[in-house]
């Protein structure tokens, strides 16, 4: 019985393999992973090789080792063969099914020598061997999965083949990668290609200076078949290869940008890498193979699509991926725009609703009907960016609704994964606006919903909501609340509350007549919190306090706005300035509040929850500036019986919201106190007890500076009626706000007079002897920044800080405070320098027990 190795030694090696044209092979692919690409081997130098194993060859007649290595080498130039036919598609498919046959029984008897090839691949081969080996098996495994199959019952083999991706051979590299990228295609060997090391190979590989591009194209292959995986997709993100994915999405091969995309693709499926890949920047780059239009682009420009959108789902970088000029639209499926009517014919208007104005000298032949535009003057008008883009966008939107391509992308229709899932996609700004604003005047409900979050979502900055209003979602959204749907008013009151935001937006919301619809709402009893919240945001920006005039006026000195448009009934428009000044008059605008409306929000202000509480306190002290209004919140009763101490203990969130809230209430009942009406009938002790318990309380020190100037304002109107009241109110406010507050701003203070006036007045409260104020300054830290400040500080900073240490010390328990903050070096310094100030720093440093 021969030995086995006698079947390898003298085994010559197979004849060059035909090429195979690339196509797709028949075997299937996990989605999300690349197709395997047919490559042709590279030629290899094997005329040197086959002559020295032919020279020591022997011909047995008999069945030895030159019989087994023409089996091989016959075996597999017959496997190419029906390979390369089966897969180029030309013959039929009789021919196809008798080649597919004849290739499993082809293959069946090669079976056996698959073993010798990978014992080729072994370490202690020659280079060569192990070369013509992998490139072999590399094409072997063009197959399908029966060869992979075949390869992979192998142990080691994985092994052996990531080995050879430190070879110095590019053939050999780009045999092993392309081999790791057969194997990857099928779920099944994934992870004992990631045992094997292979992802840190590759990467290593990939993050070489100077590399092939094939070898680049097989190894990214390979890893993006990996990152299907999620949890391998850890594995590639920790190997620093980040970096490289993003510089390799300018790669001059399309290939290349293929495979880097679809690697980030599937990165950014896992929610934990959505930070690192920002980080690495991502973002700008996939947005701009977004928005390409290149030929040959279309796999980039899906994988693009699908990395962002999954970026999009944090609210963070949504904000980002808008910045780059992309918005999120819903998918909402072709039967949705059935419904879409477009407009009949009538005299031309911008997408906002301005019409142009008819000129007044009509054509001799009609051209001014026809073609409207060419009998406008330049001097008439003068149309925006803005406006030029939202008529462009609205043509080419209602275009494709007419032609049925409206949700079509590179050609093909947009596939709803499932219909439970909401969809998106992304596009252009100006086509994206466009499309939102088509949507809200569709009759679907759950699509109108959809785009007023979006619209919503995309209102990030002022010239998003700019766009949006000359886009004409401002009229649509504010037709749909008076939509019957709870939920699409809710959706509708999201979208207006960010597009409020902006000034001018914010008046066109007024005039496109949103103030009743809006003031209906908050009467409903039912209005869900949420809803009654934006509703008070949106009244809030619209009525404003008192400053809307002037902020008008900036307005049009910043953006330039003055009336570039004619127009015939658009009080929105530049060119209707004097209307909208009109429109803005309080009193114009106070008719439509009334008692009904202010009783609610004293129930609200009573009953909801701090963050709304803020609001209406805020919106009511703007109401209380018109006589009738403050009328009628004086004849109701703002405070009800306090029963905080059945409540649970709150959270550090909601101390700050019931600060916020407690804030703009005190601020009302400021403005309410200069009525004499209002002092008539409110007893102002209970007032007064009310205000100490909060301000004592835990909220936040910047929310108490109401707190304590409606306490004043209190004793200054009541001070005779406060006599049983067992507490100064004065006292009260300089321990528990003013002390507080000018230790902070010690503390925090980036400027020396800041802290230098704070540390002044800090000495004029302690000075007048109480102890109670020497204790509050203990309480609130003071102790710490008043020795740092006589490091840092001179002349009456040092001797203010020292006077108040002084004062603080003549109590023993505020000993080791003062040491522990390091006074004594600070002191012996001072006296040791015979400064100005050596003698009171002598005077404290004698309290001290040291």
């Amino acid at each position: 019985m021969l030995a086995l190795s006698s079947l390898i030694l003298p085994l010559p090696l197979p004849l060059p393999l035909p090429p195979l044209p690339p196509s797709k092979p028949f075997f299937l692919t996990p989605p999300h992973s690349p197709h395997l690409r047919l490559r042709r081997p590279p030629d290899v130098p094997l005329l040197r090789r086959r002559r020295r194993l032919q020279a020591g060859a022997t011909a047995d007649d008999g069945g030895g080792a030159g019989s087994s290595s023409q089996n091989v080498k016959v075996v597999l130039v017959v496997v190419a063969l029906i390979t390369r036919r089966i897969l180029s598609g030309v013959s039929s498919t009789c021919e196809r099914n008798h080649d597919i046959e004849q290739l499993s029984r082809t293959v069946t008897s090669g079976e056996a020598y698959i073993g010798l090839f990978v014992r080729m691949l072994g370490l202690d081969n020659d280079p060569l061997d192990r070369e013509h080996a992998i490139i072999t098996l590399w094409q072997y495994s063009q197959g399908g999965r029966k060869c992979i199959d075949d390869i992979m019952q192998f142990p080691g083999c994985i092994n052996l083949v990531t080995s050879l991706l430190k070879s110095e051979s590019c053939s050999t590299c780009e045999a092993a990668a392309g081999l790791l990228r057969n194997v990857t295609s099928v779920k099944l060997y994934r992870d004992a290609v990631a045992e094997s090391g292979a992802i840190e190979e590759i990467s290593s590989l990939l993050c070489q200076s100077s590399i092939a591009p094939e070898v680049k194209e097989q190894g990214l292959f390979a890893l993006w078949n990996l990152s299907v995986d999620e949890k391998l997709r850890l594995k590639i993100v920790e190997s620093d290869l980040l970096p490289k994915l993003v510089r390799f999405l300018d790669d001059e091969e399309i290939k290349v940008k293929e495979a880097a995309g679809g690697i980030l693709a599937n990165l950014a499926l896992s929610h934990a890498n959505h930070g690192i890949m920002v980080e690495a920047g991502v973002i700008p780059k996939l947005a701009d193979l977004l928005k390409g239009k290149q030929e040959g682009y279309k796999v980039i420009r899906k994988e693009a699509k699908t990395a962002l959108l999954e970026l999009c789902k944090d609210e963070y970088y949504r904000i980002l991926i808008i910045e780059e000029g992309l918005v999120r639209v819903p998918v909402v499926g072709s039967a949705a725009y059935k419904a879409f009517k477009p407009s009949t014919h009538s005299w031309p208007s911008l997408p906002d609703g301005t019409e142009i104005q008819r000129n007044s000298r009509p054509s001799r032949y009609g051209a001014s009907e026809l073609l409207v535009g060419l009998n406008i003057e330049e001097k008439n008008l003068k149309l925006e960016e803005a406006k030029m883009n939202a008529i462009v966008g609205r043509s080419q939107q209602q275009f494709l609704v007419r032609i049925g391509a409206i949700e079509m992308e590179d050609g093909e229709k947009i596939q709803n994964e499932s219909p439970q899932k909401e969809q998106y996609t992304l596009l252009p700004w100006i086509d994206g606006v466009a499309r939102l604003v088509l949507i809200l005047g569709l009759e679907d409900t759950s699509a109108i919903i959809r785009a007023a979050y979006s619209v919503a979502d995309a209102s990030v900055n002022e010239h998003m909501r700019n766009s949006f209003k000359e886009a004409g979602a401002v009229r649509q959204l504010v037709q749909l609340l008076h939509h019957d749907r709870l939920t699409v008013r809710e959706a509708v009151a999201h979208a207006l509350d960010k597009l409020s935001i902006s000034n001018i937006v914010c008046r066109t919301i007024e005039a496109e007549g949103a103030l009743e619809p809006l003031i209906n709402i908050l009467k409903d009893p039912s209005t869900p919190v949420a809803l009654l919240e934006k509703t008070i945001d949106i009244l809030s920006r619209i009525f404003d306090t008192g400053n809307g005039l002037k902020r008008m006026f900036d307005d049009k000195v910043v953006n330039g706005t003055e009336g570039k448009v004619n127009s015939a009934n658009s009080s929105s428009d530049a060119g209707g300035f004097l209307q909208t000044l009109l429109k803005q008059e309080p009193m114009t605008r106070m008719e439509i509040i009334g008692y009904g409306i202010i009783s609610r929000l004293i129930d609200l202000l009573r009953k909801a929850s701090p963050s709304v509480q803020t609001k209406v306190a805020s919106f009511l002290e703007y109401l209380a500036n018109f006589e009738p209004h403050a009328t009628s919140i004086l004849m109701l009763e703002l405070m009800e019986e306090d029963d905080t101490e059945n409540q649970p203990e709150p959270t550090i969130v909601e101390i700050e919201e019931i600060g916020l809230a407690t804030s703009a209430a005190a601020r009302l009942l400021t403005k309410l106190l200069n009525f004499d009406q209002f002092n008539r009938t409110i007893d102002p002790a209970k007032y007064v007890i009310q205000l100490r318990k909060i301000l004592k309380s835990d909220i936040p020190l910047h929310t108490k500076d109401w707190i304590a100037a409606c306490l004043v304002k209190l004793e200054s109107k009541f001070g005779s009626a406060l006599k049983n009241v067992n507490f100064t109110v004065d006292k009260e406010v300089i321990i528990y706000e003013t002390i507080p507050r000018l230790i902070e701003q010690i503390r925090t203070s980036f400027s020396y007079e800041s802290k230098r006036a704070a540390v002044l007045e800090l000495k004029r409260i302690i000075s007048g002897g109480s102890m109670e104020f020497a204790k509050a300054v203990t309480n609130a830290g003071g102790i710490f920044h008043l020795v740092k400040l006589i490091e840092e500080g001179k002349g009456d900073v040092i001797e203010s800080s020292l006077a108040i240490l002084y004062n603080l010390s003549m109590d023993a328990e505020n000993h080791p405070a003062i040491i522990s903050a390091g006074a004594v070096p600070v002191l012996k310094r001072i006296i040791l320098s015979e400064g100005p100030q050596w003698t009171r720093a002598l005077h404290l440093l004698r309290t001290l027990p040291i």
